[in-house]
């Protein structure tokens, strides 16, 4: 809009009456009208002001308008203003033309046509006004641009010296901007983060889940703020925190986002180192409480051992001096006898409970139908679970077996007309697996016990045993299910179920008692087995379902397991060991006549030697069906004896099966025994019984009839 300011406009004439007269024509027009009577006196006015217009006379004494027109166009202030000459001669074109030339914008002859004169300079008068309001807007914008200039500056200056990453993105997370901080942080280029490249950045596993949440956020205009690794080019990882809040138009219209990236990796490292001492005291604490724990154990563990070693001490030595009469004696063996078996049944509980605290159990390993181990499983739960009133089942598919309870049946009535057969051998299929029947027991008794113990009154526990075949037979294998209608397990606990002593802590453990042993033991005898185990439960209050794999036999040590069974079934077998060679080895002479003369006693036709050297000729010297031999000897030990044996040719009885005997009682004992080159292996002290048992087991497997 042009300012409502009077403008100048400059009249030049040496007469006064003409200047007179033309202030009367443009005084309506409401501008400020200066007066000059010659041209020096307008170059004066020229100097300190700007007109619009100027209205010079061309003939004027001294300096006329041509010459003042000259000058004022050598003036930088002047060079431009519009000039309009006024003349009475209007017949001489040669000096019109002279005065278009001299930059004239007009030229007017008197006498002066008073509206035209007047619209003549009121156009040049407008044009000086709005030319004034675009110059003023000019310097406007300038100023303004200056100001932006500046802020730019400073906003730049802080990008680039700021100690975060910045960043800006569209509206579709799209990046536009990052500082040279965040770039750093990264480790990428600027260009690399355009668009969704700083993705590249996050772990893979993350990606996805990350630039989700942020989505999330940013479609409900709400800030954002994560924690996370990223990786960069050099392969660091790195921690950042993520900032973003959302940039508004004027009617609230999400235009983008700005964020922020800091690296924390120094703080999470300062977290875990902090974690760690941490971690470190409370593991003095736990190793200073275990010291106290052994050094109580040790107490109790030497006045347990020592009561029964009194007694065997002290009837011995009464024994030697032959004074006492026959019910005397009689009653000082019986002494003896008790108190040494009760120490071995002290030394086998000590080992088990190590066994546990350690989670290692050692196995007996034979062929194994799990028919007979579950039905023996729930043989001495069945009075628990009619107890609570639950219906207790235990199925076998396929569906043609039918459950338990319809075997049993057919068994009876076979029993009924042909003598005496077992459930599993009537089964038409029974599943067999490699394992210890004792410990894969406990693993069924420990999963039965529990679900019937956590099931309440009427309510259903299931044991469902059934075949899971796979494209080979090497991933088939069998299944045992136990479910029940009981309290079930909390979601956020699953994953705990099978830790050791992780039930003591909870309520449901400390209303039902128990150290929340059994699942933490059953799980560590089924990987032993090389079987797995895994529970499910649809949430608290809904049952639990504990489901256990174990990997069948090859088919050719199925079949002879299965007939091994059956005729285990019809009767109990107690094989002698006659027409068997047996080489004892063991350094201890007290031990080795005790076992020749038990194993004689058995039919048994022994060779005993003290050593390895010995032991190693008379294998090679005679036939021998089984090799017994002790592992702890000095010079050469057992193991040393056997991987010698195992050198040897088949001909000289490289393959002669073999016990290990020892009085080292700990499963990595029975490990290496068994890695080294031994089928068996049997603790000491010896019960004849139980070492005849194992070789006749041993003579079956490698001599069958």
């Amino acid at each position: 809009m042009p300012s409502e300011l009077p403008v100048n406009i400059l009249l030049v004439d040496d007469h006064a009456e003409n200047l007179l007269a033309l202030e009367a024509i443009l005084h309506s027009l409401g501008q400020n009208l200066v007066r000059a009577t010659s041209g020096a006196q307008a170059l004066r006015c020229l100097l300190n002001q700007d007109f619009a217009v100027i209205l010079l006379d061309v003939q004027m004494p001294e300096m006329d308008g041509f010459d003042t027109a000259t000058l004022i166009r050598q003036r930088e202030r002047s060079r431009h203003t519009p000039i309009i000459f006024l003349t009475a001669f209007s017949t001489n074109e040669s000096m019109v033309f002279k005065g278009y030339s001299l930059g004239a914008v007009d030229y007017l002859f008197k006498p002066i046509e008073p509206e035209i004169l007047k619209s003549k300079v009121a156009a040049f008068v407008d044009l000086f006004q709005k030319t004034a309001e675009v110059e003023r807007q000019a310097a406007q914008l300038a100023a303004l641009n200056a100001s932006l200039q500046k802020s730019e500056e400073q906003f730049r200056s802080l990008c680039v010296n700021s100690p975060i990453g910045i960043f800006l993105t569209d509206a579709s997370g799209n990046c536009t901007y990052t500082n040279p901080r965040y770039q750093t942080i990264l480790g990428i280029s600027g260009e690399e983060c355009l668009n969704k490249g700083w993705l590249r950045s996050l772990a893979p596993q993350d990606r996805e889940n990350i630039f989700a949440d942020w989505a999330s956020c940013a479609q409900q205009g709400k800030e954002y703020y994560n924690e996370f690794t990223i990786l960069t080019p050099e392969g660091d990882v790195r921690w950042l925190t993520l900032r973003s809040s959302p940039m508004l138009a004027d009617r609230k219209e999400v235009i983008g986002y700005v964020g922020t990236v800091e690296d924390i990796s120094d703080r999470k490292r300062a977290e875990e180192e902090r974690a760690k001492l941490i971690r470190e005291q409370a593991a003095l604490k736990e190793a200073e409480a275990a010291n106290r724990m052994k050094d109580e154990f040790l107490a109790t563990l030497s006045h347990e051992l020592r009561t029964p070693l009194n007694s065997i001490l002290g009837w011995s030595k009464l024994l030697r001096n032959r004074k006492l009469d026959e019910k005397a004696t009689a009653r000082a063996l019986e002494t003896i006898e008790r108190n040494a078996l009760l120490q071995e049944q002290l030394i086998e509980d000590i080992l088990d409970v190590s066994r546990i605290i350690r989670g290692k159990l050692f196995l007996n390993i034979c062929p194994v139908n799990l028919v007979t181990v579950i039905d023996a499983a729930v043989d001495t739960v069945r009075l628990q679970a009619e107890a609570k009133n639950l219906a207790f089942e235990f199925v076998i598919a396929p569906n043609e077996a039918g459950s338990i309870d319809e075997v049993r049946k057919k068994a009876k009535k076979t029993r009924e007309n042909n003598g005496y057969v077992s459930v599993a051998s009537h089964l038409a299929s029974p599943f067999m697996v490699s394992g210890d029947p004792d410990r894969l027991q406990q693993v069924v008794w420990n999963l039965l016990s529990n679900a019937i113990k956590f099931t309440p009154q009427n309510g259903r526990v299931e044991i469902r045993l059934s075949t899971i075949k796979g494209k080979e037979i090497k991933d088939s294998y069998a299944q045992i299910q136990v479910s029940d209608t009981g309290i079930g397990i909390q979601s956020d606990f699953l994953q705990y179920v099978f830790d050791r002593f992780r039930q003591a802590d909870g309520s449901t453990t400390r209303s039902h008692t128990g150290l929340g042993l059994g699942l933490a033991i059953a799980r560590h005898l089924v990987e032993l087995h090389g079987g797995t185990i895994h529970a499910e439960s649809p949430g608290e209050g809904k049952g639990a379902t504990f489901t256990v794999k174990l990997p069948f036999l090859e088919a050719k040590t199925q079949e002879s397991a299965e007939t091994a069974e059956e005729t285990a079934a019809v009767t109990i077998p107690k094989l002698p060991l006659q027409d068997l060679r047996l080489l004892v080895v063991d350094d201890d002479t007290d031990t080795r006549h005790f076992l020749t003369v038990a194993l004689q006693q058995a039919g048994a036709e022994v060779t005993s030697v003290n050593s390895v050297k010995e032991a190693l000729a008379a294998i090679q010297q005679y036939p021998l069906d089984i090799l017994i031999s002790d592992i702890g000897m000095p010079e050469e030990d057992g193991y040393t004896l056997i991987r010698k044996v195992r050198l040897l040719p088949p001909e000289q009885g490289g393959r002669i099966p073999a016990i290990a005997l020892t009085a080292y009682a700990r499963e990595e004992d029975a490990k290496e025994a068994l890695e080294a080159g031994f089928h068996m292996y049997a603790s000491k002290p010896v019960e004849p019984i139980k070492l005849i048992d194992a070789i006749v087991k041993l003579a079956e497997l490698n001599y069958p009839n």
